[in-house]
């Protein structure tokens, strides 16, 4: 089974948006142990993508 863990990156611009901080934010969650698994719009404005989740999971052992 696997555990996700979802995390929330805001873009920034006026006439074309760009996310600046999902490089940190993949390093640091793998550091923590998380595997990157994509990602999913969130919110969308004029056509653009605005907000997004980064998705991450990480394997749980199951204790019978």
């Amino acid at each position: 089974m696997y555990q996700y863990r979802y995390v929330g990156v805001t873009g920034e611009g006026i006439s074309a948006t760009k996310f600046r901080e999902h490089q940190e934010i993949i390093d640091r969650c793998a550091q923590e142990g998380w595997r990157y698994a994509g990602w999913v719009p969130t919110h969308i404005s004029g056509g653009e993508i605005v907000k997004i989740d980064l998705i991450f999971e990480k394997e749980v052992c199951e204790h019978e």
